[in-house]
């Protein structure tokens, strides 16, 4: 079965760094789209970043960009966010999604907080 497994999730202060890994199973991660998510304490989900298939092409939020980046290893079935000056509004529950053919699958989520 699909599984998406998150981790590298932490405390960390203003202006500091993370990168969150996504470990995929159960489908053929190559094929598809992957896409970070998160959602703020209090407030609703909020696209963060995409990663297209073959390409590599990447999309982000005004609000991250410059400051996040998002990458895939297809050997490893991996989805990567490198998260660089983090800010105390990125505080948030940090979700890996993939939407294989119009099913969405998620993960369970790591928490990201930016506090000094």
């Amino acid at each position: 079965q699909v599984q998406l497994v998150e981790s590298g999730g932490g405390l960390v202060q203003p202006g500091g760094s993370l990168k969150l890994s996504c470990a995929a199973s159960g489908f053929n991660f190559r094929s598809y789209i992957m896409t970070w998510i998160r959602r703020a304490p209090g407030k609703g989900l909020e696209w963060v970043s995409s990663i297209q298939r073959h390409n590599g092409n990447t999309y982000y939020t005004d609000s991250v960009k410059g400051r996040f980046t998002i990458s895939r290893d297809d050997d490893k079935n991996t989805l990567y966010l490198q998260m660089n000056n983090l800010q105390p509004e990125d505080t948030a529950v940090y979700y890996c999604n993939a939407d294989l053919s119009g099913r969405d699958y998620w993960g369970q989520g790591t928490q990201v907080t930016v506090s000094s």
